[in-house]
């Protein structure tokens, strides 16, 4: 009601000339029927329609005045009201003219909106209302343009990165594995050093593929949630379990600090996979030799969970980790740098569950706080 309301207000002034233009039409119909009657039809008309019915019907003198008298004088109410509404069409014929105005205004503006020069649209006075919302439209589409150019700019680099980085594991990987089948009498110490590090350079090869479906998965997956009753508890113990080996490798355990009765309802595989990139995220991120405390608990009708890790993000970068394809650590590739999808597939998935994720650094920490609706 309060919507309907508003747009009333807002095309206030154009209904408003509409009217005025109408009734303007209106007067002026009835000024043209009164002018007439005064100056044309008083005085003349009666006798000119005696002589008109004599010499066309060939009637009396008697017979054309008892017609003129019954048809016309008796009923002159009516023939002035008929004048007055055929003469209201067809100055409104005339007036449609004007009226069409409004509606190629509207036109230049759409036309304006479809070929996005970047001009302001400007429509006439009184469509100020539909000028303002026009402009809004346009200015929404410009941010969605620039936005969706900058994630394919930064998609496109980031593949451009990987097939180029894909390259060098690859590459030591054949030279390892190409000594050991030329030197076949290698000492086996030494073998065993080239087998590690192929296998390191393997399993980097791995991640960077991984890396690539998990764009092509980006790209064409949409988010649908099958809900159920999920133990929090026991979900937040299972993935901070399935990163033990990479945490123990720099020194770091997770740490969990909730209730083992908290459940929430969500879809389990899509909010484990948002715990999963959180943790990566922090485990990635975090000084060596840390704890990373994941907090979760119940306030009011919501669920918050926190992965707070020793660590911070410049404050300049913070607000874009949750953008697609963005990495933290630029262009410049490493052992930790992701394809820049965790916290943005992240982000949609929590925005599917009526919830909200964001990420909060100061000097010594990074904390990232999920919150969900508890029922």
């Amino acid at each position: 009601m309060k919507r309907k309301r508003s747009n009333a207000a807002e095309y206030e002034k154009f209904k408003r000339k509409i009217f005025l233009q109408s009734a303007c039409i209106m007067g002026l119909s009835i000024l043209i029927i009164g002018a007439a009657y005064r100056f044309v039809w008083r005085g003349n008309a009666g006798d000119w329609l005696v002589s008109f019915f004599q010499r066309v019907f060939h009637m009396r003198r008697g017979q054309a005045l008892d017609v003129y008298r019954y048809v016309f004088r008796q009923n002159f109410e009516i023939i002035f009201i008929g004048a007055t509404a055929i003469t209201f069409i067809v100055l409104l014929r005339f007036a449609l003219e004007r009226f069409t105005r409004y509606f190629e205004s509207i036109n230049h503006g759409i036309n304006a909106l479809i070929e996005g020069d970047g001009n302001s649209i400007a429509l006439m006075p009184e469509m100020e209302a539909i000028e303002n919302k026009l402009n809004t439209v346009r200015l929404t589409l410009e941010q969605r343009s620039r936005d969706a150019q900058l994630a394919e700019q930064r998609k496109n680099d980031l593949v451009m990165y990987l097939a180029h980085d894909i390259k060098t594991p690859l590459t030591s990987i054949i030279g390892y594995l190409s000594l050991l089948d030329e030197a076949p009498d290698t000492p086996a110490e030494q073998k065993a050093q080239y087998g590690r590090i192929a296998l390191d350079k393997a399993y980097r090869l791995e991640q960077l593929i991984d890396e690539f479906f998990e764009i092509t998965r980006y790209n064409l997956q949409t988010v649908t949630l099958t809900k159920k009753n999920i133990d929090l508890y026991y979900m937040l113990a299972q993935v901070a379990d399935e990163f033990y080996p990479q945490l123990a490798a720099g020194g770091k355990q997770a740490v969990i600090h909730a209730p083992e009765d908290l459940t929430v309802s969500g879809d389990p595989d899509k909010l484990a996979r948002v715990f999963n990139n959180i943790l990566k995220n922090a485990a990635a991120y975090s000084d060596g030799d840390s704890v990373i405390d994941i907090t979760a608990g119940l306030s009011g009708d919501v669920a918050s969970i926190t992965f707070r890790n020793a660590g911070s993000i410049p404050k300049d970068k913070l607000a874009a980790v949750f953008e697609k394809f963005y990495r933290l650590d630029g262009a410049d590739f490493s052992d930790k740098s992701g394809a820049g999808l965790g916290l943005a597939i992240a982000k949609e998935i929590i925005a599917q569950h009526g919830g909200r994720i964001y990420a909060e650094s100061d000097d010594h920490s990074t904390t990232f706080t999920v919150e969900l609706p508890a029922g």
